[in-house]
């Protein structure tokens, strides 16, 4: 038995070499030139696999073990890392995109379960009430415990008008909260705006997709024509993020020329890079026209505040982050969810890939995002926000990536120079409804109105000067 081990493990020792060769990562190639294969820890891998297809109690294909496998040193490397099937690579595809079937959930995983990093506004899951911190704990009758968190959005996901029901752990509740919610094609509209009184527009970026730079230049435009701006705010709340060059074009739409948006630092070469405010580091598409070119000038010098809370996570870090380095904005709101890590989509072949995660971000300051998000000038609560005391951030989530360069230096994080919050909400936790950003109960809104047109903002240290926002 133990010499049948043995040939299937020398067998399998070179199909993995194979992969390995026919994978022609660079990245592998020039590792492997430096360093040697473990055939210890691999002879191990091979005599598991080895036993499993000898004993295991059903018949099992190569194909799934070795896609587990796959599965397993992914998942186990950090909560961002991930294998994409047919399916889940389609789906990745499809979602930059702005439109796919499902429910309306970002998501990640905890003790085994899928946790609620935020609802997509206007989607079934955001309209039935699911929170931030939520955790789902079966899918109809099915225990998430044991998934993949890949598994578990594949069967929130869909055809429109087919329903599912979610059983959901809920902090301060004493039985599971139990949910029928109906998926829908979920379109996510990433930019919106309005002019919220004479001479103060609010602009609002709920994810960056490929369109959302060509968006935001239409919805200023029309916003600049309408009449004088005296002040702008970028609305960056539940923002979880999206494209890059979406997070760099966005920020250069604010910034001036060749201003430096964001950097990389990663182990391999082509993980440290640095993006600027220039059409050569968000453009993108075929046609390679730079979308900010007929931006109105005004909108580089107008008075701005960024609002910000624990839903806005990496590319809208980024955004928040460079905003606040270059001292364009001020940063209105509460801590920033913390993911400031690079996921490099790696084609496998066959059309599937793995997500890898593959460097941090840093802010134009040289802060690193990754695990402390960024934190605002002004700390203002939102108290018509029942979630933001079981609100996880990335610092939260199992196995997540430290923040290396904290970690070197020891720094003390950013004190905020302010903090204000809202008199208490006298309705029930269960009778609140989620904040309508944008509306005119939007509490963090007003208090950033208050702050661009130089008034009191409410419950503000004493510590700290109120100044009206220079035009920089």
């Amino acid at each position: 038995m133990h010499n049948k081990f043995r040939n299937i493990g020398l067998i399998f020792i070179g199909v993995i070499a194979g992969v390995l060769i026919s994978l022609n990562f660079q990245a592998v190639a020039d590792r492997a030139a430096r360093t040697v294969l473990p055939i210890e820890e691999l002879r191990a891998f091979t005599e598991v696999f080895g036993a499993i297809k000898t004993n295991y109690v059903e018949p099992v294909e190569d194909k799934k073990l070795i896609t587990e496998a796959i599965n397993g040193m992914l998942t186990g490397l950090d909560p961002h890392s991930a294998y994409l099937d047919q399916e889940a690579f389609k789906e990745l595809q499809v979602g930059t995109q702005g439109q796919f079937g499902g429910l309306g959930i970002e998501v990640g995983m905890e003790d085994g379960f899928v946790k609620v990093i935020s609802p997509i506004e206007d989607t079934p899951a955001f309209k039935a009430g699911i929170k931030p911190g939520d955790l789902i704990i079966k899918l109809d009758e099915m225990p998430v415990k044991g998934m993949t968190l890949t598994d578990a959005v594949k069967k929130m996901r869909g055809k429109p008008n087919t329903q599912i029901t979610l059983t959901i752990s809920r902090k301060g509740e004493t039985v599971p909260v139990v949910v029928t919610l109906t998926r829908a094609i979920i379109r996510v509209q990433s930019v919106k705006s309005k002019t919220i009184e004479p001479g103060y527009v609010w602009v609002r970026v709920s994810q960056f997709q490929e369109a959302t730079a060509e968006n935001l230049v239409k919805q200023l435009d029309a916003l600049f024509r309408s009449g004088q701006v005296k002040g702008l705010v970028l609305d960056l709340r539940n923002d979880p993020g999206g494209l890059l060059h979406g997070a760099v074009a966005v920020s250069s739409a604010f910034l001036p020329a060749k201003s430096l948006i964001v950097s990389t630092d990663g182990r391999a070469e082509d993980a440290k890079k640095k993006f600027f405010a220039t059409p050569d580091d968000y453009v993108r598409g075929s046609r390679g026209e730079d979308v900010l070119k007929s931006i109105p000038s005004a909108v580089k010098t107008v008075p701005m505040v960024v609002l910000v809370n624990g839903g806005s996570a990496s590319a809208s870090e980024i955004v928040a982050g460079a905003l606040q380095d270059h001292k364009r904005a001020t940063v209105i709101g509460t801590q920033t969810f913390g993911k400031g890590s690079v996921q490099t989509i790696m084609p496998l072949g066959n059309n599937t890939a793995i997500k890898l995660t593959t460097a941090r971000y840093y802010t134009p300051g040289g802060r690193s995002i990754q695990a402390l998000g960024i934190t605002p000038d002004l700390v203002i609560e939102d108290p018509s926000d029942t979630a933001i005391a079981t609100r996880v951030r990335e610092a939260d989530l199992q196995r997540h990536l430290e923040n290396g360069k904290a970690k070197i230096e020891k720094a003390e994080p950013v004190a905020p120079r302010a903090k204000a919050t809202a008199p208490a909400s006298n309705a029930a936790p269960g009778e609140q409804k989620p904040p309508e950003f944008g509306g005119k109960d939007d509490f963090q809104l007003l208090q950033a109105l208050a702050f661009l047109k130089g008034e009191p903002v409410k419950g503000q240290s004493p510590t700290v000067a109120q100044t009206k926002p220079s035009s920089n």
